[in-house]
């Protein structure tokens, strides 16, 4: 009989377990205080992340006392440790990584777990160097995500589908998608968004090619992110069609507002996201809204202009569109802006070579001497400003992620590097490395000055 795939969450005390435990579970089910030692015992419950179904084991922290309560709560840690299918081992962004960090990160090694590394309290940037220094611990990439606010669980589901099944395959597991259990590769990932009545449901039913969600003239007749399961070229596809999103202040109905959470939970786990905008009033404030929400997860954002059978001159139209949408959204700059009805079935063929495309450029990732080879390129051509009659130095460039595209560049006198040169850069890498359309994320760095007083 199949079984739910265990997590369980590990760590020294106070790293936000619990926090994470409480996401994942979908309610308050474990106390959280700022108190370290709150959790004693292990908890168990049912929990979800994205669409897949999980038994949920909270731990109390880790600590090295041979004796006494802390004693019997690292047994429980231990217990739990043995119990579970895969490990998430949280540690907190804002402190880096402690020596009992590095004792736990021991253990685990030994251990015959996954582990994934999960860098906590990563929201705003103080926990940007925790999430760099998190590689010493070598237990792979680092995830950072935010448990209190929600960020960084597209990236933490990734990398447990990619474990789930590579891992732990072979044990009696539900993945609760089955059709994708047997199959190498996870499916691809797409939310379908926009206003309401922008034709999203119509949409996907043309692209299956059935009937398969209610559509109609009436707005919101969606109200949940419904998942659809699809084939495109022998590759597996999960469409996501949910509930337009109007602008906050006009949402008043608690049913609403629970029809927007789930529409923003699925922006945050697809892979790229196709922002429907009407052909007669496109890019909207509510529209631009939306593409800076994708922007901000790091998605890919493919934009669909529907309705495109109302058009009369549709080739001053589309020129229109275009220079409207690279002016209103430059951080996407060259991201596709497909036209296409639902109704006659225009450009419905050109989405999913895009969608393949544009997933190609989100993952992709840039040896680090081209990387560098570049930089010594663009600082010649443009050498960054002086402020306060002293240079910003870049001295190295990185790629730390893709899905999508992350970068840390070490500069001397970090912190004076003008937005606008961070701007020069990234619009650089785009064209220098063919990133058309992709979130790229450019984290700049200084390096310690060792004779610096304080």
């Amino acid at each position: 009989m199949s079984r739910l795939p265990a997590l369980a969450i590990v760590g020294r005390p106070n790293v936000g377990k619990s926090t994470l435990f409480n996401r994942l579970a979908g309610k308050p089910l474990a106390i959280v205080d700022d108190r370290p030692g709150v959790t004693r015992d292990r908890r168990q419950a049912r929990g979800r992340i994205g669409d897949l179904a999980l038994r949920l084991i909270d731990t109390a922290g880790y600590e090295d006392e041979k004796a006494g309560i802390e004693a019997r709560m690292r047994a429980q840690t231990e217990a739990a440790l043995a119990e579970a299918d895969v490990c998430v081992f949280l540690i907190d962004g804002r402190e880096g990584v402690t020596a009992m960090d590095e004792r736990f990160a021991d253990i685990l090694r030994k251990s015959d777990k996954p582990v994934l590394l999960a860098v906590n309290k990563c929201e705003g940037s103080k926990g940007e160097a925790g999430a760099l220094d998190a590689w010493s611990l070598g237990l792979g990439e680092p995830i950072p995500v935010s448990a209190a606010h929600g960020e960084g669980m597209g990236d933490l589901y990734a990398a447990l589908i990619k474990v789930l099944e590579e891992e732990v395959h072979d044990a009696e597991i539900d993945l609760d998608q089955d059709q994708d259990a047997d199959d190498d590769k996870a499916p691809l990932r797409i939310a379908v968004v926009g206003r309401p009545n922008a034709g999203k449901s119509t949409l996907v039913n043309a692209l299956i090619g059935e009937e398969r969600l209610i559509t109609g003239p009436e707005a919101g007749l969606t109200r949940d992110a419904i998942a659809v399961e699809w084939e495109w070229e022998g590759r597996k596809v999960r469409l996501h069609d949910t509930a337009g999103l109007r602008k906050r202040g006009k949402v008043d109905d608690r049913l609403e507002r629970m029809s927007a959470a789930d529409t923003l939970r699925a922006i945050k786990f697809a892979e790229v996201v196709l922002l429907l905008v009407d052909a007669e009033r496109s890019f909207e404030k509510q529209d631009l809204s939306i593409a800076d929400r994708v922007v901000e997860e790091g998605r890919g954002l493919i934009i669909l202009v529907s309705k495109w059978d109302l058009v009369e001159d549709k080739q001053a139209k589309m020129a229109e569109l275009r220079e409207k949408f690279e002016r209103l959204l430059p951080q996407v700059k060259g991201a596709p802006l497909i036209a296409v009805s639902g109704v006659t079935g225009r450009g419905l063929d050109r989405i999913m070579p895009a969608v393949a495309a544009l997933h190609r450029d989100w993952s992709a990732k840039v040896k680090t001497r081209d990387l560098n080879d570049w930089l010594a390129e663009m600082i010649h051509r443009h050498p960054p400003p002086a402020v306060d009659g002293r240079r910003v130095k870049p001295r190295y460039l990185s790629q730390t992620k893709a899905r999508p595209p992350t970068f840390v560049l070490m500069a001397s006198r970090a912190a004076h590097l003008p937005e606008s040169y961070k701007r020069y850069l990234i619009n650089g890498l785009r064209e220098a490395f063919d990133l058309p359309g992709v979130p790229i994320r450019l984290i700049v760095k200084g390096q310690k000055n060792p004779y610096s007083k304080g």
